[in-house]
């Protein structure tokens, strides 16, 4: 199989889908791989890392595009590259769909076949893909929080962990995953006093029992979400829902309740957010203000940290990108049902329920995509 590697576009996105590593295990096998100049100069991979690996360098992305039988990115395709995307062509990247109709459309209309990181499974369910960027941008939003939490940066001048004679920080965390456990190891190792927050009872019992004494678990209802809010000097919200429109769990009304200059960082904004204010911004621009309270909300918060997430994620995505190119996307359906729940849309057509749910388009299962 031809696999293509462009260079990522979106704003200040440095990652790059494949390390040089990647390309050896493709060659050696048989396949050829396209990688773009200068893509992974971010990451620290120069052309030659590439090149010695047996890439073939390729100037420009639309050659890639017009030549690969599979893409593999990053970031979910802009405008520029839907353009190019051919039909029955592979497209491997995060895609996020629930979160853009625009995308969702656009990717139905050239008939790809879309397989996205966030929804393949494993044999225990778990979502292997997801999981690497998740423990990056769980980690960076206490991270991020901290620093804008400083006076010159718009927040309310205080740190996480305070000093000693000074109150702890308090921050609230609403969803206990892969996401909201990270954040709050790094919050609760900064010294802070931390609130996780989750609908989940067994999870919530778990978190219990691991987390240092600066942690505490508390169930997630409107409630107390509410109140919570109103003693944040620092919210994450962390929740996901695979595959489908992140709900939201925190109103503006509650926003009036919280302190001037309080900050939220909402890991959810690639899958629309699970604040009511929330909406994407970039590394470039990446902070505004509603009702005085600080929001951080850039959609690509990994990007930031380039050389570790590229790292984390290949080392998750490089052996089904080898089995893709190794026996099609059909034999990979078939093989593994985990894998087959990867796909989102093929030949025009919506395969993932939670995606069709979110604009109301018509949901085909794969199976009869395959038959059809």
């Amino acid at each position: 199989m031809l696999v293509g590697v462009p260079a990522e576009i979106k704003d200040n996105e440095n990652r790059i889908a494949m390390v040089p590593g990647g390309v050896a295990q493709l060659v050696e096998r048989g396949h050829t791989v396209l990688v773009q100049k200068d893509g992974g100069n971010g990451s620290g991979f120069p052309d030659d890392a590439f090149r010695e690996k047996g890439a073939e360098m390729v100037a420009e992305a639309a050659e890639i595009f017009q030549r690969a039988d599979m893409i593999v990115k990053v970031k979910e395709p802009q405008p520029v590259e839907v353009a190019m995307i051919r039909e029955r062509q592979i497209v491997f990247t995060y895609f996020h769909f629930a979160a853009s109709e625009e995308l969702t459309r656009g990717m139905l209309e050239t008939g790809a076949t879309c397989v996205a990181y966030e929804t393949i499974e494993d044999k225990n369910g778990h979502l292997p893909l997801l999981t690497p960027m998740s423990e990056v941008a769980g980690r960076m939003a206490s991270q991020v929080g901290a620093y804008y939490l400083q006076k010159p940066e718009g927040g309310r001048g205080v740190m996480l962990g305070g000093v000693p004679g000074v109150p702890y920080s308090d921050v609230v965390i609403i969803g206990g995953g892969v996401v909201g456990t990270q954040a709050a190891w790094i919050a609760a190792g900064l010294g802070a006093r931390v609130t996780i927050m989750d609908v989940d009872l067994d999870r919530l019992r778990y978190l219990d029992d691991v987390m240092p004494a600066n942690v505490t678990t508390l169930h997630s209802n409107p409630d107390s979400v509410r109140g919570a809010c109103r003693r944040a000097d620092l919210l994450i919200g962390a929740v996901l829902i695979e595959g489908a429109k992140a709900p939201i769990l925190v109103p503006r009304s509650y926003l009036k309740e919280m302190k001037d200059g309080a900050v939220i960082v909402d890991v959810a904004v690639d899958q629309g957010g699970c604040i009511e204010t929330t909406k994407p911004t970039t590394h470039s621009d990446p902070t505004y203000v509603v009702d005085g309270v600080l929001h951080y909300c850039v959609a690509n918060m990994p990007g930031a940290v380039p050389r570790t997430s590229t790292y984390a994620l290949t080392n998750a995505t490089i052996p089904y990108a080898v089995h893709l190119a190794d026996h099609g996307v059909t034999a990979a359906i078939l093989e593994d049902r985990g894998f087959a729940l990867g796909i989102n849309a093929m030949g025009g057509q919506v395969t993932y329920p939670a995606v069709a749910e979110a604009f109301g388009l018509d949901h085909v299962p794969i199976e009869t995509v395959l038959r059809g």
